[in-house]
């Protein structure tokens, strides 16, 4: 069987030179490599009390639903401004060139909640610190992150060192 690194495409110099873009549709094209992805990840957490997994647009969905799935919880989106029809709550957040703007529901996340972020890919942390804000802002309580990968060269993981964080692959670099 081969380790859920080997189903991840590492693309040199994209989209710049000296950057190792790791590319994770190769997991997902190939259903060994997906199911590992799922089955490592929620492994990762298996010991945390979560009541509700929260995921951003749009790999989070691909990660997050079927970890709620398989543990029965619920499934909140946070999305690009502008994609919810309910009444949300956002948050503007800084990029390398410029600002974004993430939302979710306002009644996705009851007061005492505990939440589980799922993502494909921590690198800076800002996008992660932004909904980490979100659910906090409606009571929520973070309990724990697990990402498909890690980018530790990006230093994300300082950026959140008081919440839990697992990656499924770790690589040093950028």
């Amino acid at each position: 069987m081969k380790k859920l690194e080997e189903y991840v495409v590492s693309i040199p110099d994209f989209p710049e030179p000296g950057i190792i873009f790791r590319d994770v549709t190769s997991v997902l094209q190939d259903a060994d490599g997906l199911h590992l992805a799922i089955e490592t990840m929620q492994d990762l957490v298996k010991d945390l009390d979560i009541d509700v997994v929260v995921g951003p647009e749009s790999r989070g969905f691909i990660f997050g639903t079927p970890i709620a799935y398989n543990l029965h919880k619920p499934f909140v989106l946070i999305r690009k401004k502008g994609k919810l029809p309910r009444e949300t709550v956002e948050k503007t957040y800084d990029l390398e060139y410029g600002t974004a703007t993430i939302e979710m529901h306002r009644d996705s996340i009851k007061p005492g909640q505990k939440v589980l972020i799922v993502d494909d890919l921590i690198a800076t942390g800002g996008t992660t610190e932004a909904m980490i804000e979100l659910i906090e802002s409606l009571g929520g309580e973070v309990v724990g992150i697990v990402v498909l990968i890690e980018l530790a060269g990006l230093k994300g993981r300082e950026r959140l060192g008081k919440y839990r964080l697992d990656a499924a692959i770790t690589y040093p670099g950028k």
